[in-house]
């Protein structure tokens, strides 16, 4: 069938058939199938949806579009378990729970993706680090996974290779939404990794992809039912993202903020919104793995490997192993680059935080240069925004909404000024902020 033919079906919202699919993923992969062919797919699918039959479908296609990995080896040691998030405003969440569940027993072969639309993305907070290799070899990537017992990488050329591309095509073609597609790219990767379970952050919100609880349980729902076709144990949370989740946004200011939470008391004490999302992903995934009987006894392990320095030591291993500094835990801000302006941001009157559009600041964060417009855009990694004030929070001349890290006075003035009418503050305290956690599906 030509590729034309396939988008032309699709665009018609004809229903298409498992070989179309394998086909189109075939000629994706090969690259026969072009960019214009690929952004006219995605248009396609975005406006046309697809079926339960044909998104599985199209997952699977994408899976075994390059290498799958098996762990034959580590199945007996402890379970091959992995987190995934849709994306959010200083979600950094992947770096402080990928060394945790390695503490506990698991063994988590992370595949990550780049910046997507306004969010971040894990990979580009990992290449902060002075030396760290994130699309290594499949040998290396499987020697860190055994030895650390967790590495959190890109996508290596063979895995899931129709994924990446098309990934990248839907980051600036604005198709990044679409349900079928965002669990199609999800779920190749994961089922390349060859997990035996895998827990979804959903994100929902001014700073997610699903502004609201329906769209964001109606792809939770997509991601659990797929993956259970695919025979991946899964569940879902649906978590908010009405505000940035860590009080860091920018990649290295989200490395830096995952390495305090990791080693400081203090710092955790301050990011309990992180911390608790963090703690109730890992617990759906210690109980996926056998690892613990319930969500509480799960917590008390994941909370012991913190406290005890468990999860930084299996951090700092990762990182050394996959090209970083071995003492990086200990010297991070003489690894990280840092940005040669940083000033604070002070709202114009004082207040209370009533409500913060955490899109607007991963625009911003953007346009600093710590983003993409175009795939081939070279981001700045020292820029972005850090002690990001929280709903509820009072603001007042002591008290900014945060400070600026950019490259020229003239970025910082209009980074601050996005900052500024990103936040709403009134005269009132707020009764209370919105749920962190609204349901768990699967």
């Amino acid at each position: 069938m030509l590729t034309q033919e396939i988008i032309r079906a699709k665009r018609d919202g004809k229903v298409l058939e498992p070989a179309a699919l394998h086909t189109f993923i075939r000629g994706l992969t090969s690259g026969e199938v072009s960019e214009g062919q690929a952004a006219a797919f995605a248009m396609a699918v975005f406006f046309k949806g697809l079926n339960a039959v044909e998104c599985a479908e199209l997952t699977r296609a994408m899976a075994h579009s390059g290498d799958t990995l098996k762990w034959d080896s580590l199945k007996t040691k402890g379970p091959i378990l992995d987190k995934h998030s849709t994306g959010g405003i200083g979600d950094n969440v992947s770096l402080i729970l990928a060394p945790m569940l390695a503490a506990c027993g698991a063994y988590v072969p992370m595949i990550s993706g780049r910046g997507l639309g306004h969010t971040g993305g894990t990979l580009d907070k990992l290449e902060s680090i002075l030396g760290y290799n994130a699309t290594p070899g499949i040998d290396l990537f499987k020697q860190t996974v055994e030895e650390v017992g967790c590495a959190i990488i890109g996508q290596t050329e063979n895995l899931a290779p129709a994924d990446k591309r098309l990934y990248a095509i839907r980051d600036v073609t604005a198709t990044v939404e679409s349900i079928p597609l965002i669990t199609a790219s999800i779920l190749s990767k994961k089922l390349a990794a060859g997990l035996q379970a895998l827990v979804m952050d959903v994100k929902v919100g001014s700073g997610a992809f699903m502004a609201d609880v329906a769209s964001a349980r109606a792809l939770a729902k997509s991601i659990v039912s797929v993956a259970k076709q695919a025979g991946l144990a899964t569940r879902a949370l649906i978590t908010d993202m009405n505000e940035p989740l860590a009080s860091a946004a920018g990649n290295a200011l989200e490395v830096q903020n995952a390495v305090d939470v990791l080693t400081s008391a203090d710092a955790r004490a301050k990011e309990t919104r992180l911390v608790n999302v963090t703690l109730a992903l890992g617990a759906e995934l210690l109980c996926l793995g056998k690892l613990a009987q319930t969500p509480e006894e799960a917590c008390e392990k994941l909370n012991e490997a913190l406290i005890s320095g468990a999860a930084a030591t299996k951090f700092g291993e990762m990182v050394a192993h996959l090209g970083g500094p071995a003492d990086f835990l200990t010297r991070a801000q003489h690894y990280l680059p840092v940005a040669d302006v940083i000033l604070p941001v002070h709202a114009p009157k004082s207040g209370f935080v009533h409500a913060i559009d955490a899109r607007a600041i991963g625009l911003a964060v953007i346009e600093l240069g710590g983003g993409r417009k175009r795939p081939d855009d070279t981001i700045d990694h020292a820029v972005g925004f850090s002690q990001l004030a929280g709903m509820a929070e009072e603001i007042t001349e002591d008290r900014p909404l945060g400070l600026v890290h950019a490259r020229t006075a003239n970025e910082a003035y209009h980074a601050a000024q996005a900052l500024i009418a990103a936040y709403q503050l009134q005269a009132t305290p707020m009764k209370a902020p919105k749920r962190l956690i609204y349901e768990v599906i699967g």
